[in-house]
Order: structure tokens, then sequence, then C-alpha cells
């Protein structure tokens, strides 16, 4: 299993929100000084979010920092958050030169995108599913569809899809837990890699979708709060 650090990127800073609200929002820091610290701690791969980039997608404030970290620090990097063509795609993986990107609701409402982009960039392309009751949520979490998850994760599936990355919304930014019988659900169901965010709150959230083959997990305040010790999770993954 791949353990993910979390940076969500907002104003340069890096910073943690509660369900994706702008307005409950805490700062830690600089971006490139928290890559580095999880970089020692033996992270392989980042997951990191543009935020200002996600409200507002003409904004490219934060592109510089990304690339840094990238040119900086021997580690891949998934990033996701205000990508809307296939330019912006090909703009990540090739200017900033992250490893992978995430499509949130481009891969719903532009399937010709999605489809052009799997066919030009393979396993590089993630399709983010975010959920609530099952449910398909879009624009930001703003809307909730009446779309099955799991009716979703098999057409993205067909599309030529790998890997989804799952959050449950309502557990996001608090400590609830990661949703794990969804995740695993997601995962048998669909035949997709499935990498699970939203909530995780201890190791025992680490050890339990470890013990089920889960693909990947995403730690994001968990780390910046100290429930979770990223070595530590990265050791026991390494046990899957």
């Amino acid at each position: 299993m791949i353990i993910f650090p979390a940076i969500d990127i907002m104003d340069r800073k890096s910073v943690r929100l509660v369900k994706g609200d702008p307005n409950q929002k805490t700062v830690y820091g600089d971006p490139l000084e928290k890559a580095l610290a999880f970089k020692r701690a033996g992270a392989e791969y980042l997951h990191i979010v543009d935020l200002n980039a996600a409200f507002d997608s003409s904004s490219s404030i934060n592109f510089d920092i990304i690339k840094e970290i990238k040119k900086t620090i021997d580690i891949k990097i998934q990033t996701g958050g205000g990508i809307r063509s296939l330019e912006d795609i090909s703009y990540r993986l090739e200017t900033l030169g992250a490893d992978r990107v995430i499509l949130g609701t481009i891969a719903y409402t532009s399937p010709d995108i999605l489809r052009d982009a799997v066919k030009r960039y393979g396993e590089r392309i993630i399709v983010g599913m975010d959920a609530k009751d099952g449910f398909l949520a879009v624009k930001g979490w703003q809307e909730i569809t009446q779309k099955d998850i799991l009716e979703m994760g098999i057409e993205l599936k067909d599309i030529g899809v790998k890997t989804v990355l799952y959050t449950d919304i309502s557990r996001d930014g608090n400590f609830k837990g990661i949703n794990i019988q969804k995740t695993i659900e997601l995962q048998e169901h669909c035949g997709l890699n499935i990498i699970a965010s939203g909530g995780a709150k201890d190791i025992e959230d680490v050890n339990r979708l470890c013990d089920v083959g889960v693909y990947g997990v995403i730690l994001g305040k968990s780390l910046y709060e100290n429930k979770i010790d990223l070595n530590e999770a990265i050791n026991r993954s390494k046990q899957c």
C-alpha cells in the first residue's frame, strides 16, 4: 500500500480545510518544508492539491511551488485542483513535472477529455471520486448528484481509468475515520486501484486498509495534528 502525505496549497502556504471550506482553514507553513519533512520520514509519493486553482481555474499562483518541490526533492508527485482542459493536464505533467494528475469534475462533465487524457497519458491519469452517502459529489462538493459511485466506478474502468481517489466528504478533515467499508466495496466491485481519503484518524485506519489490500491512502490533517506518525504508517504499509 502506498502512503500519500497530503500538501494542500493556498496562497503559497500549506493549509488544511474542513470539508473543503476555505473559511475553515488552518495554515501550516511552507509547502517545500513540509515536502522535505515528509521525504525525510520515508515518503515516496506526495499528494499536492492547488486550492487556489481549484477555486479559480485561472490562478497560477502556486505553480512555481509545485515545480520547485519536484525539482528539489527526489519524490513522485500527484497533483490536482483546477484542471479544466487537456491543456491543463499536459501543463501539470509536462511543464510542472508531476508524475500523475487527479481529475475532478471535468472527468464527469467532459468524458471526451477524460478519454483523450487516458489515451495520451494512461495510468498517469487519476480520477477523484468525491461522495456523500454513496452518491457522487461534484463542483467542489457543492452538488450531490444521483449517480451511485459503484456505477460510476464501472464507467470509469470502461473508459480505461486504472486508479480512483475516493473521498467520503462527510468525513474529510474531522478525524471521523476513513470510510473503509465503502472503500473496500469500490475496489472489489469496480476492479480499480482505490486511494482512500477523508478523515483518517489514527494508525488503526492504516492497519485496516493495509489488511484488506487497499492500493493507497491519503494522510492529511492526521499528520499535521500528530494523530499519525508518518514513518510508522509507511513502515506498516510495506507489510501489505
